[in-house]
């Protein structure tokens, strides 16, 4: 027998199994239909009352669980809030300081470069009032690399 029959077979003697089962059952059922249907509602009503009533005490404990654990990321954001402030108090002053260092240097180098221009001025003003200098600028030539 090959093993789509055999899988065929079981299906077959699965629901003519369950068949009989049930055409026994209410043949040999101590109660009416009536009977036997009200206790089955009966019993549905209690499961589903039961699932209602496990469902809402699942959702009490994890909101329970929710709200015990909320105060503790407030705390957390409140914290990662207030080091974000200072880090951006450093970066102002750090940057005022910044600032200040580079307008104090600028000011410095304009000043020196302005001194040594005057300097020159005045050192190149008797120098041009007498013979002009000549300077020879002798260039070597490099080795040809190889």
């Amino acid at each position: 027998m090959s093993e789509k029959s055999a899988g065929l077979g079981f299906v077959v003697g699965s629901m003519l199994g369950a068949a009989v089962g049930a055409v026994v059952g209410l043949l040999l059922a101590p109660r009416s239909g009536a009977e036997s249907r009200a206790m089955a509602a009966d019993a549905m009503n209690d499961a589903w009352d039961g699932a209602v009533d496990s469902y809402e005490r699942g959702l009490r404990v994890v909101s329970d669980k929710i709200n015990d654990f909320r105060p503790q990321v407030d705390a957390h954001t409140d914290e990662l809030r207030a080091k974000i402030d200072l880090a951006r108090e450093r970066m102002d002053q750090l940057r005022d300081t910044l600032n200040d260092a580079v307008s104090t240097a600028s000011d410095t180098v304009t000043s020196a470069a302005s001194s040594v221009a005057d300097t020159v001025s005045s050192a190149a003003a008797p120098a041009a009032a007498s013979d002009p200098v000549h300077v020879d600028v002798e260039s070597e030539a490099k080795p040809a690399e190889e």
